[in-house]
């Protein structure tokens, strides 16, 4: 059995931790519900692309991410208060294209059985 590495280790504390600082920090009721779904951070710890989905909420995908952004300087400030590595990573936050990419492979797998029968 593999042991997770230093920077998967650190990309789930940063995702559990940036969870609950979004939840009590950004105060934007048109953001919607938001999901960290994975951190990826750069083996020299200085980099982290935080993948999210945000469901409903005024604001679209691309809105709702640039609003993470703009926030992330703030937020790295309260991550650093929360790690306890040397440093912590610049932020950068992504939409995460996973979800609804598994829901057009389902549409069409349904797609294909209906056909079948």
């Amino acid at each position: 059995m593999k042991e997770f590495s230093r920077t998967q280790r650190i990309g789930v504390q940063i995702q559990r931790e940036l969870a609950s600082i979004i939840r009590k920090e950004i105060r934007t009721p048109d953001l919607g519900m938001l999901t960290i779904s994975e951190v990826k951070v750069s083996p020299d710890l200085k980099y982290a692309r935080v993948y999210v989905t945000v469901f409903g909420g005024r604001l679209d995908i691309e809105q709702s991410v640039l609003c993470l952004n703009n926030a992330a300087k703030s937020l790295r400030h309260h991550l650093s208060q929360r790690l306890t590595t040397r440093t912590t990573p610049s932020l950068q936050f992504m939409h995460d294209t996973s979800i609804e990419y598994a829901s057009r492979l389902t549409a069409l797998i349904d797609s294909v059985q209906v056909k079948e029968k």
